[in-house]
């Protein structure tokens, strides 16, 4: 079993399917987007982990584009209604951003256990 990520190991592969960043091998999550307590495998706790909004951010600044793009599209070629936007556009840019949202926050998981993020240390020299 591997315990320790080699030059092979690649943060985002891991982050996007699901794994644990120490071992490869067990979970990452319980459901959809919220993080197990920790590895089944190998016991890595995940309380390190705070991805905060950036899953969120990155979803929304893929999906923006190709959202834009099909609904001028759709406006230009069709000349639709407004509702049909409501109906057709709204909810497809919305389920790109869902589908998005965990092997993004997956991925930065991972890199903040391979990089070993932790809390700035600038801010603890200064207040001494």
């Amino acid at each position: 079993m591997k315990t320790e990520y080699d030059e092979t190991t690649v943060p985002a592969l891991t982050g996007i399917k699901g794994r644990c960043p120490r071992c490869q091998r067990g979970h990452l999550f319980n459901g959809l987007l919220s993080l197990a307590p920790a590895c089944e495998v190998c016991g890595l706790d995940y309380s390190f982990a705070d991805p905060a909004d950036g899953p969120a951010f990155f979803a929304m600044s893929i999906v923006a584009v190709p959202a834009l793009a099909f609904a001028l599209w759709l406006q230009f070629t069709f000349d639709v209604h407004l509702w049909v936007h409501l109906v057709l556009t709204v909810p497809l840019t919305a389920l790109a951003c869902i589908l998005l949202l965990r092997p993004l926050k997956g991925w930065l998981v991972c890199s903040q256990y391979f990089h070993k993020a932790e809390e700035g240390r600038i801010d603890r020299e200064w207040g001494k």
